[in-house]
């Protein structure tokens, strides 16, 4: 059973996702404020945190700065582009605005999850990448990849439409190709456009000014 720490110093909400989550399936933890979410992070290891920004004792953004290897999605009423921005770089996974949609809360958690754990083929418009043989095609054109490109395609393929930051890209990256740096990264997703262009895929990779880089989403 995956665990997900619910950080929300509002007790209404806080009990809400606790009901939603439970109906899926989900085992939760609670903490009401910065200060009570680094202790409860100090001695438990939740498979994903869903945290509020305006928390009592310490931000949600200072709280961020001490998670590592857990997927954060951050559940905030006060996300304009500027806050988006800056919690992508400083290591959120993913956003949304309150009030928010169940389904749509379920389906980014489920795919945060899933990205840890592993998944099937992936699929995106004429892009088809099999994590397990680590071979990705174009139609019916196959698309030899390095192992960095690899792990790139597969992490934007993850998730279609989302600008990814360059420091999520190269921590999520980091297990399968330590290697990659910040300086290297725009190389690595250089070569890899280019393939996927020859390959018949168009300009399937763009570059998102002031964050990083996203893959088009099939319309």
């Amino acid at each position: 059973m995956k665990t997900i720490a619910i950080i929300d110093d509002d007790p209404h909400i806080g009990d809400l996702l606790e009901e939603l989550l439970s109906r899926e399936g989900y085992a939760t933890l609670r903490a009401y404020s910065g200060t009570e979410a680094l202790y409860l992070l100090e001695r438990t290891r939740p498979d994903l945190v869903l945290l509020d920004l305006m928390l009592p004792g310490l931000p949600g953004e200072e709280v961020i700065a001490h998670i590592r290897g857990i997927p954060v999605i951050v559940l905030s009423a006060r996300l304009d582009v500027g806050d988006k921005v800056r919690l992508l770089l400083g290591g959120a996974a993913d956003y949304m605005t309150k009030p928010f949609d169940a389904r749509e809360l379920l389906a980014r958690v489920a795919v945060q999850l899933r990205e840890r754990g592993g998944d099937g083929a992936l699929s995106c418009g004429a892009i088809r990448l099999d994590p397990d043989a680590r071979e990705a095609a174009v139609g019916e054109n196959a698309v030899r990849l390095t192992r960095t490109e690899f792990a790139i395609l597969r992490l934007l393929m993850r998730h279609p439409g989302q600008a990814m930051s360059k420091s999520a890209i190269l921590e999520r990256i980091g297990e399968d190709t330590p290697d990659c740096t910040e300086s290297s990264l725009k190389i690595h997703v250089s070569n890899l456009r280019r393939k996927l262009r020859q390959a018949g895929a168009g300009d399937a990779i763009e570059a998102v000014w002031g964050i990083g880089f996203r893959l088009r989403a099939e319309e």
